[in-house]
């Protein structure tokens, strides 16, 4: 078996460009962000992405990206086979053929963490958007703690969701009081992580 050799200097240099905003997800990202604009299809990035839009910045090798399942659909017919491929026959998730990158497609009204029915459900991306200076919507952070709380709570194989919340805690200096803004399904969690934000790390 061959061994790839991946020296500090590669992962360096990746990360950089990623915080550059110049890495394959961030290309991808605008890719896809053109072509759904285009077709006048409601969808809003989700995810890592949006955690680094809300304060929290680290790398990530996909892109979240929320739609409706009409839109998905649209978007499928016209573009598979043109620039992006499933990631398996049937998927939800596409590929940018060009960039390299996994596209994570979010349907609105299935479920975060384990996908089970639960009362927060992934919203409709036209509701729950806000457009930044580059033109592209991005999940309000609201929302982004909502879902990752919701997830983290019913895949425990997920920690980084609960761990995003407590950064963006951190990041964005939110009060406990911030939590009445979430739906009551995640309340006593936020409430936990919240606390645990306020430790102080060593130096």
């Amino acid at each position: 078996m061959a061994i790839v050799a991946i020296t500090i200097t590669d992962v360096l240099s990746r990360a950089e460009r990623f915080f550059m905003g110049k890495s394959p997800v961030h290309d991808a990202m605008r890719h896809l962000a053109t072509t759904l604009d285009g077709m006048s299809i409601p969808y809003a990035v989700a995810g890592a992405l949006a955690a680094n839009v809300h304060g929290h910045v680290r790398t990530t090798d996909d892109v979240d990206i929320l739609i409706r399942q009409e839109g998905l659909e649209a978007f499928k017919r016209a573009w598979l086979g043109r620039g992006w491929t499933e990631v398996f026959p049937g998927s939800r998730g596409v590929r940018d053929a060009a960039h390299g990158v996994k596209i994570d497609m979010i349907i609105t009204g299935q479920f975060p963490g384990d996908g089970r029915p639960k009362p927060v459900a992934f919203p409709d991306p036209a509701a729950c958007s806000e457009r930044r200076a580059d033109g592209i919507p991005v999940v309000t952070l609201p929302t982004l703690l909502e879902l990752k709380i919701a997830s983290g709570m019913t895949a425990p194989h997920r920690p980084r969701d609960l761990d995003d919340v407590i950064q963006l805690i951190r990041k964005n200096a939110l009060p406990a009081s911030f939590g009445v803004r979430l739906h009551p399904y995640v309340q006593d969690k936020w409430t936990e992580l919240w606390g645990l934000a306020q430790i102080q790390e060593d130096a």
